[in-house]
This record gives structure tokens, sequence and C-alpha cells, in this order.
């Protein structure tokens, strides 16, 4: 019967640390394929498989397309591209983001629960938001075993937390015990999937089918679809751009940031050429036209005005903080 032999594993926001300190505990001789995904900039250059390299007798090296999987071998998802797994080879695949990343948890865990079933260990580290959860889910449905980062060990914790509060974790312990728990794991025999790969009752609702929302994609503004319930429930436009909600609400805080921004660089605008307009017609003594654009400036200040408070987040007047309009504070424009 087979093994644990498909070890994959999802981290963000300091992952970095903590890769290391799982990989390095890992023996020479770990008779498994390991997977890994670290969100990063689609711009980075990822020195991530030298790194790892340096703290693991395994050999580490960035994933290539359809290349053949092997045992004591771990494959690091490309900078800007989603890491899958196929039917004995390796998939690395420049498609649509999910949740706002490339490359995502998610597509990882998913693939390789479909691929290999109870054959698969899902680990989730550190990081932030939710990427990961739906995927971790899909391993457990499919017989596989789901194993998360104590989240008051982890230096981020949303997503260990994500993880254990929707998915039916079977262990969740601190960063220096998951080695030897994997490399035990991984020399059980795997357990074959529920017949009709069910999550496990109460931790999600019943299968919800794909209905259109009556929400837009942050990114391509296509329509979005939502399907799937409690920890799946996910958007998805045409194109295949995919979000949790949480990941949604981040991606329209960030469009609407945008937004905001080019909205305040175009009023500004306009209100520089009515006062051109204005110095122009006072030049001319032409009195109602240099009123008509004096009044232009005067509305194109005040409307300023109100979305430059909205993106600084400032009480009208007095310059002092202002509730947050979301979760996540403003962020000023770059400065290139």
């Amino acid at each position: 019967m087979a093994k644990h032999d498909i070890i994959t594993i999802g981290a963000s926001a300091g992952g970095v640390e903590a890769l290391i300190v799982l990989l390095g505990g890992l023996p020479a001789d770990l008779p498994a394929s390991l997977f890994v995904v670290l969100h990063m900039p689609p711009t980075a250059r990822s020195m991530l498989p030298t790194i790892l390299g340096r703290s693991t007798r395994l050999e580490v090296a960035a994933a290539v397309d359809g290349e053949p999987i092997e045992r004591g071998r771990v494959y690091v998802a490309p900078v800007d591209n989603h890491l899958m797994i196929g039917d004995g080879f390796v998939r690395v695949v420049h498609s649509a983001r999910e949740n706002g990343h490339r490359p995502a948890v998610d597509p990882l865990f998913r693939t390789a629960a479909e691929v290999y079933g109870g054959r698969v260990i899902g680990v989730v580290l550190s990081g932030t938001r939710d990427c990961g959860t739906a995927g971790l889910l899909e391993i457990k449905r499919q017989g596989g075993i789901a194993v998360v980062q104590d989240p008051d060990d982890a230096l981020f914790s949303e997503m260990p937390q994500s993880a254990l509060d929707n998915v039916p974790v079977d262990h969740c312990a601190p960063l220096a015990r998951l080695p030897p728990l994997l490399a035990d794991l991984v020399h059980q025999k795997a357990g074959r999937a529920p017949a009709e790969a069910q999550a496990p009752e109460g931790i999600v609702g019943e299968k919800v089918e794909a209905v259109e929302s009556e929400f837009t994609c942050p990114e391509c503004g296509g329509n979005l679809v939502r399907s799937g319930d409690g920890a799946t429930l996910n958007y998805k436009c045409k194109v295949g751009h995919r979000y949790s909600p949480e990941s949604l609400e981040d991606e329209q805080a960030s469009a609407l940031d945008a937004a905001l921004w080019i909205a305040l660089r175009t009023i500004e605008d306009t209100a520089a050429l009515a006062r051109r307009m204005a110095a122009r017609a006072a030049e001319r003594s032409q009195t109602h036209m240099q009123a008509h654009f004096e009044e232009k400036v005067r509305v194109a200040e005040e409307r300023a005005s109100l979305v430059r408070r909205a993106l600084l987040g400032t009480s009208e007047g007095n310059g002092t903080s202002a509730v947050p309009r979301s979760k996540r504070a403003w962020r000023l424009p770059p400065t290139s």
C-alpha cells in the first residue's frame, strides 16, 4: 500500500524562516517528494532554492514544467508562476492569480489532492490571510493529512489560524516539532479517500452550485461566479482569477485605493488647468469667464479635499487620525 510520499508546503510572510527550520530538520533519505509555495512579488528575483538548499541535505531546485517527480527532492515554485502537480510530473503554469498571488498555495494543494489523494500531506506555515485553507480542506476530503504550524509559534499567525478554524487538522505543532512529525508520517500507510470525498461533518455546509454574484473581478473587471461553501467559498472570474471572501475584500480595498489616487490626481489637474484659464481670462478682462473658471477651481479644490481625507484617513480640519475606512490602512502611492 502507498505511503504519504507527497508533501505540499505553503507559506507567506515569515515563511522563509519557517522553511529553513522545517527542511533543515528532515533526513536526507526521506522517501518523499516535497513541493513548496512561498508568496513572492512577481518582480522579485528569488534566491529561495539556494537559501533552502543551504539548510537541508535534500536536493532543492526551482520547479521546471514537465519534469518528473522524484523522491528526496524539493520542488520550489518559481516567481510569478503557479506550482501544480500532474500524474508523475510537475506543472509550472503562468495562469491567473488566486487570492491575489502567483504562485498561490491553493493550486498546489488542490492539484496534489486531485492526483494523489490519500498520499498527500498538506503543511501550512507562517503567513497572512487565508491562502491554503481551501486547498488543505481538499487534501482532507481526498483522504490526505493536514498539518499546521501552531499559530502561537508562527511569525504571522493568520494562515495557520485560518486553517485551524476551517479544516479538521490532524496535527498542529510548533515549528521545531514538524520535521520529526513529517518524517514519521511519511512512513505510515496512506488511507483511501472517502467514497464521495466529502468534508467532515460540521466543517463546511452542503455543496453549493456556482452562481453569478453581484461582484466584479478587481483585477480584470469580469463578472465573478460564487461557488463552494464555508472554507471552500470562493469567487472566480471567466479568465480564472479566484478569491476567497477575505482575499476579495483585500483586493477590492487595493483597487479602491488605486482609484482614489487616480481621482485625486485628475481633480488636481482639473483645478490647475482652471486656474490657468481664469488667469488668462483676467489678462483679457473677461470678467464673466474669469468667474466661471474660478468657480471650477473652488469646486475642484473641495472635491480634492474630500478625496485626500479619504486617502489619508484624517478628520476634517484638524489633521487627526480618523476611523479607518477598512481594516487595511490606506497606503501612499509609490514614489516612482
